[in-house]
């Protein structure tokens, strides 16, 4: 590793500057790219070959210097950067000092359900992008097929989402589109079969095991409203998960991550 730190780029680089916009939706469209940071993240981005730069500052380097070696290995531009450029690039408080730069890295949703998926993820109009990486970052340990993003959603390459994904963005097919519909016909092309969590749907996941060996895509509500009456009509069967304490009912990520556990403790057993 052979970084020179007396000429590390500041915050008035050209390419910090343009690299700090990219936590905006249209800058990311824009350049065609998105910023992610953190050793999870980045290091997923190199392995991936989804990564094209890495800033890095002087005691970051030497925490992460495997990752920043793995980046010269891969060919990887690595940049040295001083601290004050590093906040200018974070959106956190207290930044890591380790950024990446990649390319984009969601699927159509056709190529995403290719190959016969039996486990689909498909958060539908999520708004929170904690929710959303932490979605993608459930069925991922799940042994989810892919994660379809359905509706008006947050950016999964937003770089809120992406550290909650803890890496998991660049481990599976991620996909986004508005057309719910299109997406559900999708779904049903591929043979899978449409279940809808409800807070009183007919169906107790606890009863729930037949329907559970068979190739599923589960749809996820918003954080706010859950699904609406129309896309719940729209699915083979309803699921509610049983509360037995006094809870009201479970957030997104918590109620998403009880179905994705069930479902692949049945399709791992079938």
């Amino acid at each position: 590793m052979n970084l020179d730190f007396t000429v590390a780029f500041t915050e008035r680089t050209p390419r910090i500057v343009n690299a700090a916009k990219l936590h905006r939706s249209a800058a990311r469209k824009k350049a065609n790219a998105f910023i992610v940071e953190g050793e999870n993240s980045v290091e997923a981005a190199i392995a991936t070959g989804a990564a094209t730069d890495v800033f890095v500052t002087e005691q970051a380097a030497q925490r992460f210097e495997p990752i920043v070696r793995l980046a010269e290995n891969m060919g990887v531009y690595v940049h040295p950067i001083t601290d004050r450029a590093a906040k200018h690039l974070s959106d956190t408080i207290s930044t890591t000092g380790l950024f990446a730069v990649c390319t984009p890295v969601l699927w159509k949703v056709g190529k995403a359900l290719q190959g016969r998926p039996k486990l689909v993820s498909v958060p539908v109009e999520t708004n929170d992008p904690g929710n959303a990486g932490t979605l993608i970052r459930v069925s991922d340990a799940m042994g989810a097929d892919a994660v379809v993003f359905a509706g008006e959603t947050v950016d999964p390459q937003s770089c809120k989402a992406v550290r909650s994904s803890a890496g998991s963005l660049f481990h599976l097919p991620v996909a986004r589109e508005t057309n719910i519909k299109d997406v559900v016909g999708q779904l049903r092309a591929q043979g899978l079969q449409i279940l809808a969590t409800s807070a009183d749907g007919e169906v107790n996941l606890d009863e729930a095991d037949e329907l559970l060996t068979k190739p599923i895509a589960w749809l996820f509500g918003n954080e706010a409203h859950g699904l609406g009456e129309e896309l719940l009509a729209l699915a083979d069967h309803r699921v509610r998960i049983p509360i037995r304490g006094r809870a009201e009912s479970l957030n997104l990520a918590t109620a998403a991550s009880i179905c994705l556990y069930e479902s692949a403790k049945h399709l791992c057993t079938d």
